[in-house]
């Protein structure tokens, strides 16, 4: 039996999470779950059906889920209390919350000294060495799709002889498009994504990819490679989920069918596998799998995380956090589709000419304070329209 605890239930991830857990009550226990909030009638489900001892929201979301939860005998924490969840005593904690805001819990589950099943690469890209160098061999384990792949493929062989990582990208909604096609894309245009069904900022993400550049910065910090060593190549059906190169010419592959239940029943039953966690292929119907490369000028942003994290320090938490602030700005019809990432790199080049920390001075207060400057500029910029 493995105690869990689920930060981000009501999202994507963590009601898939939820999902695997739920056929398999005699391998897992819920401890804890928390959410942001938005969903309170889903997050009140999902207590009355897996009996958590302790729950969190934000503080104004507290009274109306105490409500709602009248007569189950459960703790509600306020703000915070992803932290105070994540440093629980349990098997495993998901992180599964959106964007910068679940560095503080990875941190708390490192210093637990629990498993940690990362679904939120934000925390790892901005925190960089913060993160690494707090986790234990062994404790981290990656959710993302691609990043699993790795961790699956790596198995093949040893890590001097690992040639280069192949990381796939599906190449999103507008894949073949140029530049001159993207300026006039709308929010709706780019939520739809041809393969997966996920959460707001990370399809925009998709669609931009910069959920790809994040990516690239993930792989290179979990698995000690260098930038230079991770290709990125489009594979639209997002049956191949990544590939690890070796040095005698191999290339070993992870491909399953596009179903987030895999990467998560692994992270949740690290290093075993869970049986049937996902359905597999039916190898009597034929498919075929294409791969092409990527359109570094049309979609730049893979290049320009490239430069954030060789640049390392608070240069991958500026990038993540001018985007956040980016995408918010684009589906509000404040900002064009391009502006996107053409204002990411102007915050960029400006943190990196002046402001910038490097690795080895970087803290937890350079961080948040790169991330507060980056959040502060590029809503600059928007409310300007100086990028669209």
């Amino acid at each position: 039996m493995r105690d869990v605890v689920i930060l981000g239930s009501t999202g994507s991830i963590g009601t898939q999470a939820l999902d695997v857990i739920a056929s398999r009550r005699e391998e897992f226990a819920v401890v804890a779950l928390t959410a942001g909030g938005s969903q309170l009638d889903l997050l009140a489900e999902q207590v009355r059906a897996f009996a958590p001892r302790f729950v969190a929201v934000p503080d104004a979301a507290v009274e109306p889920l105490r409500a709602k939860l009248a007569g189950v005998d459960v703790e509600i924490a306020g703000d915070g209390g992803n932290e105070t969840a994540a440093r629980l005593p349990c098997d495993v904690v998901l992180n599964a919350i959106t964007g910068a805001a679940g560095l503080m819990a990875t941190l708390a589950t490192l210093e637990a000294g629990t498993m940690l099943a990362l679904a939120n690469k934000e925390s790892l890209v901005i925190g960089g060495r913060l993160v690494t160098d707090a986790a234990a061999p062994g404790q981290l384990v990656a959710v993302d799709s691609e990043h699993s792949a790795f961790a699956q493929a790596l198995r093949a062989g040893k890590a001097s002889e690992v040639r280069r990582l192949i990381l796939t990208a599906s190449g999103g909604p507008f894949r073949g498009r140029g530049r001159d096609q993207l300026t006039d894309v709308t929010p709706a245009q780019a939520m739809a994504h041809p393969t997966w069904n996920m959460g707001r900022v990370i399809t925009i993400n998709s669609a931009t990819l910069v959920n790809k550049g994040l990516e690239l910065i993930e792989a290179a910090l979990l698995y000690g490679i260098d930038y230079d060593a991770i290709t990125v190549v489009v594979h639209p059906t997002s049956d191949i989920h990544s590939m690890v190169e070796y040095v005698d010419g191999a290339t070993i592959a992870q491909a399953s069918p596009p179903d987030m239940r895999l990467p998560i029943a692994l992270g949740l039953a690290w290093p075993d596998r869970i049986p049937d966690a996902a359905a597999s292929y039916d190898w009597t119907i034929p498919r075929t799998w294409t791969f092409e490369p990527l359109d570094d000028e049309a979609f730049g942003a893979v290049e320009l995380a490239r430069r954030a994290g060789k640049a390392a320090g608070t240069a991958p938490a500026v990038y993540n956090a001018a985007n956040e602030v980016c995408v918010d700005a684009f589906c509000a019809g404040e900002l064009g589709f391009l502006g996107i990432v053409d204002t990411v790199g102007a915050v960029l080049d400006e943190h990196l000419t002046d402001g910038h920390v490097a690795d080895a001075a970087l803290s937890l207060d350079a961080v948040l304070a790169a991330d507060a400057w980056a959040r502060r500029r590029a809503e600059e910029i928007c409310s300007r329209g100086a990028a669209s």
